[in-house]
């Protein structure tokens, strides 16, 4: 099945069944969260420069504009002042906080962006939680599960109340070989076999770390576990003892036991200690006996924040995006940080995609991208089947590039007919290519189709007719119609 033939979301396609491999299924992994439950009161101003996770943001408000120079410059100006995707920086500056993370001088490097690449590294996660019922869901069109997302302040300068994924910016104390102690013995710390496909992200060499860093693959799990910690106060760990057994599926670290290590007023003392200082999380895991449950989280894919949305002193984002099911009977609660989440919401994919059609909510393209994958799982059981089989193949870095039309814009993803065939990765050529002709004339234009259009803010459409790559599956046809 491909994105352009309408699939019905919520019911499983026969894509979707031919990608699960048959084998027997794998034992569930049960609740594994920890959920501070207090009442944090009202939210913190956000600084105007603050940034959230989106590997790409809000398309042009008003009128589209016809050319590229017309459209350019506002867009930079908008990226400068929100920093590319929403991996946001710390509510301090690190020098005004008095402590660094033992792993600090390739740190300092990650956070100002100063390493040879030209954008941040950073991690991102799907949390699904639900699936209580140990079967398929009732009907076939009802999830059994739903997707934590999060609300930025409706006081910040920069996108206003738009819902995100938990993640943020990468830092050296992720790469920390101090983890080690904590997690299961071997180069990738119980992780298994690398996946033929490495995106640079994975394979990058970082040598500001020093040779003993953890291992990328590693190091990114542990940034996203910690950014959801920071962001919701929800806590994905294991007990080191356990872990260190390097089991496929190691029991999880109930959350009454963790109550009772750490009441939750000192968890949340803890959690606004991690905002500050990142290498506070190794220590609280070691306050614990607990590690980051790396294996929970399977790879799902890799998005770049596109040149276009990056302005002479504009952030770009190299993302991993992870996928972790949790079963319980009912999500867990999670809780804003006062910094720059004001709510916290748990959707279904399709209660998501609903309300970003509906114009009630706005969702970055990325974000929107994925949700509208998940729409072919109305069961966690098969949804964590799929995922943690598929992590196996690896994935693809991806980068939009954008292509102006009369009456709109269209975000070109690799394997279209249009998209070009040296993309610019730097900047260094034309981030932004131009057309006068409109969408419905690009969209008879080539036979392989993979782009999001966007019309209007909430008028998005996405199209492939074409095959993932490394056993993926196509995004549900999003249409402002459905």
């Amino acid at each position: 099945m491909t994105t352009d033939q309408v699939c019905k979301p919520g019911s499983p396609s026969n894509t979707a069944r031919a990608c699960l491999p048959s084998q027997p299924r794998r034992r569930r992994v049960p609740s594994l969260v920890l959920s501070i439950a207090t009442t944090l009161g009202e939210i913190s101003q956000i600084r105007e420069e603050a940034g959230r996770a989106e590997p790409a943001s809000s398309p042009p408000q008003g009128d589209l504009p016809r050319r590229a120079a017309a459209c350019k410059a506002p867009l930079q100006r908008r990226e400068e002042r929100r920093g590319g995707h929403c991996l946001r920086p710390r509510a301090k500056p690190r020098a005004e906080q008095g402590s660094e993370p033992p792993f600090s001088p390739a740190g300092a490097l990650l956070r100002s962006g100063m390493t040879s690449r030209p954008w941040r590294e950073a991690a991102t996660l799907l949390l699904a939680a639900g699936g209580g019922g140990g079967g398929r869901p009732p009907r076939p069109s009802a999830f059994d599960y739903q997707v934590l997302l999060l609300q930025r302040s409706a006081r910040s300068a920069f996108m206003p109340s738009a819902q995100v994924f938990p993640g943020g910016v990468a830092d050296a104390a992720d790469f920390s070989p101090a983890w080690r102690e904590l997690l299961p013995e071997g180069p990738r710390c119980g992780l298994g076999a690398e996946p033929p496909a490495r995106p640079p992200l994975f394979t990058a060499r970082r040598p500001e770390l020093g040779e003993a860093a953890l291992p990328a693959d590693v190091a990114f799990r542990i940034c996203a576990i910690r950014e959801t910690f920071e962001e919701s106060g929800l806590l994905l760990v294991v007990p080191a003892e356990q872990g260190a057994g390097g089991s496929a599926a190691p029991p999880l670290l109930p959350a009454e036991r963790l109550r009772r290590l750490l009441p939750a007023g000192q968890l949340e003392e803890w959690r606004r200690r991690v905002q500050g200082d990142p290498g506070s999380f190794l220590q609280l895991c070691r306050r614990l006996g607990c590690a980051p449950h790396l294996q929970a989280l399977h790879e799902w894919g890799n998005w770049l924040t596109p040149v276009w949305r990056s302005g002479p002193a504009g952030r770009r984002y190299d993302t991993a995006f992870y996928l972790c099911c949790c079963f319980g009977q009912e999500p867990p609660a999670a809780s804003h940080d006062r910094q720059e989440v004001s709510d916290c919401r748990w959707s279904t994919p399709l209660e998501a995609v609903e309300l970003f059609n509906s114009g009630k909510i706005w969702i970055a393209p990325p974000q929107l991208y994925e949700l509208c994958r998940l729409c072919h799982f109305p069961s966690l059981h098969d949804l964590e089947r799929f995922s943690s089989e598929r992590a196996l193949e690896g994935c693809e870095r991806w980068m939009s590039v954008m292509l102006m039309a009369s009456d709109g814009y269209m975000q070109l993803l690799p394997g279209d007919d249009l998209y070009p065939k040296d993309p610019d990765f730097t900047g260094e050529r034309r981030p932004v290519l131009t057309t006068n002709k409109n969408i419905e004339e690009l969209m008879k234009e080539g036979r392989n189709h993979h782009r999001i259009v966007t019309r209007s803010r909430n008028n998005v459409t996405i199209h492939m007719n074409i095959e993932s790559k490394y056993k993926h599956i196509n995004p549900v046809r999003l249409d402002s119609k459905m």
